[in-house]
Parts: C-alpha cells; sequence; structure tokens
C-alpha cells in the first residue's frame, strides 16, 4: 500500500506540472492531458486490486485452519480438538512404551542359555533382570519356578504372558473410542446446524441463501473436522495394534524357546 501512495503521489505530481507548463503555450492540449491524467489512477487501482488477490492466495494454511476452526462454532469444534488432543496423547505414551518394550528376543535366549549352562539358574536369572521389556520379565518368571517342575514354570510363563499382554493393550481402547467418537460429534454438528438453517427459514418466511448459508457452513465444517480427527488417530492405532501383534507374537515364540531350555537343563541335571 505504500508503494502504491508513493505511485499515486507520482503521478499527481508529474500531471500537476505538465499541466502548468502547457497552460501558458496552448490550451489545446489541456483536454488530452486531463484525459491521460485518469490512466495511472486506474493503472494503480488495478494494482491494489492484484495486491489484495495475492494476499488472499498467500495467507498460510495454519491462519486458514484457524479461521476456519473458529467459523465451525466453539462447542463442537472444542470437543472435537479435545478427542484429537486425548487421543494423541495417548496414542504417544502407548508408542514410547511399545519401544521400550521391544527386546531382542534371540540374544536374550542365548544369553540365558550360556548363563544356565555357566551358572545356574541365579545367573540365568540375573541376565533377566538386567534386560527390559515383558519377554525378559516372562523368562524370569518361569526361571524361578524352575524348582517346582517344568510344567510349573510353563504354566507361570503363560500367567504371566497374559499379564503382560494386558499391559501393552492398556488404554489402547480409548483411541478407538476417540475415533468413533470424533465423527459423531461432527455428524452431531451438522444436524444441529441444519436445524439452526431451517429455524431461520422459518423465522424469516422465506427461502433466503444467506439465511441458511451460516448453519450449513457450520455444519459441513464440524463434519470436515471430525473426520480429520479420526483418520489421524486410526492411523496411529492401526501402528500401535500392529507393534503389540508383533511384541506378541516374539513373545510367544520366545517362550517356547524357554520352555524348551529348561527341559534340557533339568534332564541334564
Amino acid at each position: 500500500m505504500k508503494r502504491l501512495f508513493s505511485i499515486l503521489a507520482i503521478t499527481g505530481l508529474m500531471t500537476f506540472g505538465t499541466v502548468q507548463a502547457q497552460e501558458d503555450t496552448t490550451q489545446t492540449t489541456e483536454p488530452a492531458v486531463e484525459a491521460a491524467a485518469p490512466a495511472p489512477v486506474e493503472e494503480a487501482a488495478t494494482l491494489e486490486t492484484a495486491d489484495d488477490d495475492t494476499t488472499a492466495a498467500d495467507k498460510p494454511f495454519t491462519q486458514e485452519l484457524k479461521e476456519r476452526f473458529i467459523q465451525g462454532g466453539p462447542g463442537f469444534m472444542g470437543i472435537v480438538l479435545l478427542c484429537l488432543i486425548l487421543g494423541l496423547a495417548i496414542a504417544i505414551e502407548r508408542i514410547i512404551y511399545l519401544n521400550l518394550s521391544t527386546t531382542n528376543s534371540k540374544k536374550l535366549i542365548k544369553d540365558v542359555e550360556d548363563a544356565l549352562q555357566s551358572g545356574g539358574v541365579n545367573a540365568a536369572k540375573e541376565v533377566c533382570r538386567n534386560t527390559a521389556g515383558p519377554v525378559a520379565s516372562i523368562f524370569y518368571q518361569g526361571l524361578d519356578r524352575i524348582d517346582h517342575g517344568v510344567e510349573s514354570a510353563e504354566k507361570a510363563v503363560v500367567s504371566y504372558g497374559g499379564v503382560q499382554m494386558g499391559q501393552l493393550e492398556k488404554n489402547v481402547s480409548w483411541i478407538s473410542l476417540f475415533i468413533a467418537l470424533a465423527p459423531m460429534l461432527g455428524f452431531m454438528g451438522t444436524v444441529i446446524g441444519m436445524i439452526q438453517a431451517f429455524d431461520k427459514i422459518e423465522a424469516a418466511g422465506n427461502m433466503d441463501a444467506s439465511l441458511v448459508a451460516g448453519g450449513i457452513k457450520v455444519a459441513l465444517l464440524t463434519t470436515v473436522f471430525g473426520l480429520i480427527v479420526a483418520m489421524i488417530l486410526q492411523v496411529f492405532y492401526n501402528y500401535i495394534i500392529a507393534k503389540i501383534d508383533s511384541i506378541v507374537n516374539d513373545m510367544e515364540d520366545a517362550s517356547i524357546s524357554l520352555v524348551d531350555i529348561l527341559v534340557d537343563y533339568k534332564n541334564k541335571r
């Protein structure tokens, strides 16, 4: 805008100087000068319109998203946003926990077998105690009951495996709840927006597009944001479920290997 005003000022000064210089010589060129004067003004107006169009096109995505969120209304949009925040918080916590629970089972099995052969059960339990993850915890429970027999150790492994599976799946059901709740809230906002639109039509007594535009806009925005939240959380949910399945399969394979190691250890004694 500053550049636009500068152009207008310079153009005005040049036009005024031209008119004053030509008034003393001839009056026949005065209409031409006056006719030529509006041209820079039209050019400046064109520049202003182009500048406004560029500003609207260069609006940041975050600013556009913020404006759309406010237009959707603080009621349902705030609840949908809360579903996204809580769902992401639980998903991130689960992802961190599952990554920390991942263990190199093959290395652990080899270390436990070597410790059993060289130092006995106590050495193998020490290896499990120094290793993080559910697989090491299951191994420790089995080794702790090996003195009562292989069957007792196997039952302990199976039982504690169920406990560890429950720890892996903790709070995952809340993510699925938010996935289902977010689009439902969006659809509820859609219904309420349509009801408000028809209430305005009934109060006005005529079908005016400006009366229903606001309600329909709110309806569409709440639906869109609800679906976006559900899609984002669905991606995290599927990743978490896949990670849990991978760890559980690893636990089952490692448990079978541990039972075989304990059987061989008892037969050699």
